[in-house]
């Protein structure tokens, strides 16, 4: 019998991720065929000649659900939605006809000018709502897309925007608050945040990215941007040869795949900082994954490569020449936050004061921005911790100082729970989110504030819990001594309630890592001030001398924590 003739197999063809370097530049999904369509930075001119002018009813949801992002626009979430509905309503049931604005603070850096006009835009505009956000940013909300134009013209006339604060694009660009006044700074990266927003911010060639991009430029040897979590950051570090610079760090990102930024080994000086920058987004944007969106961020592109490969891209095809070797920065070993009073460099002082959970409002801000300046400041600064600096106040100014912003809410002495706590936006604004967040986050802290009093002088560290709506982690849950994931969840009787997943002993710096998930560990919104509670006090008595919470938490044993 003939045996029939051999056939070579042909290895079946690898999908491709939608890169465009690789040839795949047809859209492989809705979110980019629209920004295919149309430039999401052309959708401003609609807004002010048509939208404005027509109201809700006359937006093209591919603008409203798309392309208003890339100029700080998102819609709220319609009141009276729980949050079992979240995931099954669609979009046009979830949108209320108000939006929430991000306005955009590079750096943190605000004057008092800028900030009282913030503060003017809330009363007028925005039902006097603000939150400081874990990214320095302030969000206002009830913004009616009528009052956008004039809402954009008087943050314009300080020099703030909104431009690429949302969307598949350069977003803020994170920096320390006490740049160019601490006394123990590496290197002032100010120029170098600004350089980048004036090059790169708006630039069409850079609006289309496969997703969000975040960045980080600090020079402060407190490590005090997260830079762990961000798709590129630039930290301060001492190269033996060269002098203060920075060292480069790519990949990092939270939300359902977390992963933590890696080094590429490589020192840049100031004044390069921006090419790089450059190159990092132009690899996202020609190499990013596109097809899936889920996997649309650098994170995933830069664990595919690994370090080695990402820096030879960098240099070889976007900078066209090697990067200099240089060392890790130091663990940072002092409080990251800057709450409390600290002697500037000019021998005045910068005061850090604590919000809740970043909840203040348009007249707090206009209130601090003229306390600011009784005590002869002109310059305010966010933080990614929710809070806010007052700088350059000279010390017979101190008490007063201090004395308007206890009046305001905002407390320098930042006991350890204001200082600790954290929550994103939450079911109240966000259309993605399950539970309430912020108003979870006020009753915590006044609850352990008076529950805890004992205990407090003994933390040492404040113990960090971060409160999230959803999944998405934009309040870094995974990286908290105490991250709580909002879910629905079943109480005793078995009735489904607001609730949390408890994730512990995440951190950064020295603690950096991803916090535990005790399969079943999940506590109601109502049992959250016993449970935090519970497990402080049991840190407490178990940790062994000048043990963290974090290290604390990755060893107790399950029953410890529960």
């Amino acid at each position: 019998m003939v045996s029939p003739p051999e056939t070579t197999r042909t290895p079946p063809r690898r999908r491709g991720e939608g890169q465009w370097a690789l040839g795949y530049r047809e859209p492989l999904n809705p979110n980019e065929r629209s920004k295919k369509d149309d430039n999401p930075l052309n959708v401003r001119a609609r807004i002010e000649s048509r939208y404005a002018a027509g109201g809700f009813a006359s937006i093209d949801p591919a603008d409203l659900r798309g392309r208003f992002r890339w100029w700080g626009l998102y819609t709220q979430r319609r009141p009276g939605i729980d949050g079992g509905r979240t995931a099954v309503l669609a979009p046009e049931e979830l949108d209320d006809e108000y939006f929430m604005l991000r306005i955009r603070i590079d750096g943190g850096a605000l004057t008092t000018e800028q900030l009282r006009v913030i503060g003017e835009v809330s009363q007028t505009y925005a039902r006097d709502t603000a939150d400081i956000t874990d990214r320095q940013n302030v969000q206002l909300h009830w913004v009616r897309i009528e009052d956008v134009p004039a809402i954009w013209r008087e943050l314009e006339a300080v020099g703030l925007s909104t431009t690429e604060a949302c969307g598949d694009c350069p977003r803020v660009v994170l920096g320390s608050p006490v740049a160019g006044i601490a006394e123990d700074e590496i290197v002032d990266g100010t120029p170098a945040i600004e350089e980048i927003v004036r090059r790169y911010i708006g630039d069409p060639e850079l609006s289309n990215l496969p997703r969000k991009f975040k960045s980080a430029v600090s020079g402060s040897p407190r490590q005090d941007v997260a830079h762990e979590t961000n798709c590129v950051s630039f930290v301060g570090v001492d190269h033996p040869e060269h002098g203060p610079g920075f060292d480069v760090w790519v990949g990092g990102g939270l939300s359902t795949n977390p992963r933590l930024a890696v080094r590429l080994g490589a020192w840049v000086p100031l004044a390069d900082v921006p090419d790089v920058w450059h190159g990092v987004v132009r690899i996202f944007r020609d190499y990013g994954y596109r097809r899936l969106r889920h996997r649309a961020r650098l994170k995933f592109l830069v664990a595919d490569w690994g370090a080695e490969r990402f820096r030879k891209v960098l240099e070889e095809e976007y900078l066209g020449r090697r990067l200099t070797d240089g060392p890790a920065p130091p663990h940072a070993t002092r409080d990251r936050d800057h709450v409390g009073v600290h002697r500037q460099r000019d021998g005045r002082y910068y005061v850090g004061a604590t919000t809740v959970a970043g909840r203040v409002s348009g007249s707090t801000l206009v209130a601090l921005a003229k306390a600011a300046e009784r005590a002869g400041s002109g310059r305010i600064r966010t933080t990614v911790h929710q809070n806010l600096l007052v700088l350059d106040v000279p010390e017979p100014q101190l008490a007063a100082l201090r004395s308007d912003l206890d009046s305001l809410g905002l407390r320098s002495d930042g006991g350890p729970w204001r200082r600790g706590v954290m929550a994103c936006t939450g079911i109240e604004f966000c259309k993605l989110a399950i539970v309430e967040t912020k108003g979870r986050a006020k009753e915590l802290v006044s609850e352990l504030e008076r529950r805890l009093a004992d205990v407090g002088p003994a933390l040492g560290d404040p113990v960090t819990v971060n409160i999230n709506g959803c999944p998405n982690a934009c309040a870094r849950t995974q990286v908290a001594d105490i991250g709580l994931k909002g879910q629905i969840v079943r109480d005793e009787d078995g009735r489904q309630v607001e609730g949390f997943q408890v994730h512990l002993g995440g951190g950064l710096g020295l603690d950096a890592g991803f916090g535990r998930k005790l399969r079943g560990l999940k506590v109601t919104a109502d049992e959250l001030p016993d449970y935090v509670e519970r497990v402080v006090r049991r840190y407490v008595d178990q940790r062994e001398p000048g043990e963290r919470f974090a290290q604390w938490a990755q060893r107790a044993e399950a029953g410890a924590l529960a």
